[in-house]
């Protein structure tokens, strides 16, 4: 199977949010959905690489916030295309619960009193619902590759692992000042939240174990496998502390 090329749609400036195109000559996948009315920037990115919305196979949501699931159910519509996401984000899928959002510093905390994060979106059940240790697959999809559990970032993080050992990697980690940014977006940091570094460290380095050379994410990047793998070592330095919130660990 011919290797796909990846496509990284801006839906905020900077690299501040980013979706990708895994495109194939039998069609894409989307990882993650932008924030809500995302749908028309994502088309646009389609239409410039001689696609349209028919042509999207599978849907990844990485996890639940409102910036990677926003538009989810919107673009469900738009596609046909089946969505896949993790058990552990179910209620937030669902907006049956108020996802808790563990700041990894000021800039989280800040973000936080936007209320860009707490906005509602249009609630979906996934049509593939992984459950831990299950993977899925791409090859029916069109893609040589797999959906992986990952969680750390929130208990039903995944991401998606190419054969050419390209992940497409949600919030496990970010670049840039700031969010997504203009400078330092070659060099790894926490992003604004994060449920439990400890955890996203040991994902972190299986997929490093496993081959993975370049780490698409949700704001900023990509990101070379020796800068993950530096800030694998700083997230493994940091304490281990009670919770402060459920969900949280530090």
């Amino acid at each position: 199977m011919p290797l796909p090329h990846i496509i990284r749609i801006a839906i905020l400036p900077f690299g501040m949010v980013n979706c990708h195109l895994i495109a194939g000559p039998q069609g894409c996948i989307l990882v993650d959905t932008g924030l809500p009315g995302s749908e028309a920037k994502i088309g646009r990115a389609l239409r410039r690489h001689g696609m349209r919305f028919s042509d999207i196979r599978l849907i990844v949501v990485t996890h639940a916030h409102v910036d990677h699931a926003g538009s989810a159910a919107r673009l469900r519509e738009l596609s046909g295309a089946p969505i896949v996401g993790h058990a552990g984000d179910i209620d937030y899928y669902q907006q049956r619960k108020t996802m808790t959002f563990c700041s990894t510093g000021w800039f989280g905390r800040l973000f936080l009193k936007t209320g860009l994060m707490r906005q509602p979106y249009t609630p979906f059940q996934p049509d593939i619902l992984l459950a831990d240790g299950a993977n899925l697959d791409l090859q029916r999809f069109g893609a040589a590759g797999a959906v992986r559990h990952t969680p750390g970032h929130t208990a039903g993080s995944i991401s998606v692992q190419l054969a050419g050992m390209e992940v497409m990697a949600g919030d496990l980690l970010a670049s840039g000042i700031l969010l997504g940014g203009i400078v330092r977006t070659g060099r790894a940091m926490r992003p604004p939240f994060e449920d439990d570094p400890h955890a996203v460290a040991a994902e972190l380095q299986h997929l490093l174990d496993g081959g993975a050379h370049t780490f698409y994410i949700g704001h900023g990047g990509p990101l070379r496998a020796a800068a993950v793998a530096r800030h694998v070592q700083a997230l493994r330095a940091l304490p281990r502390r009670p919770p402060p919130a459920p969900g949280c660990r530090h």
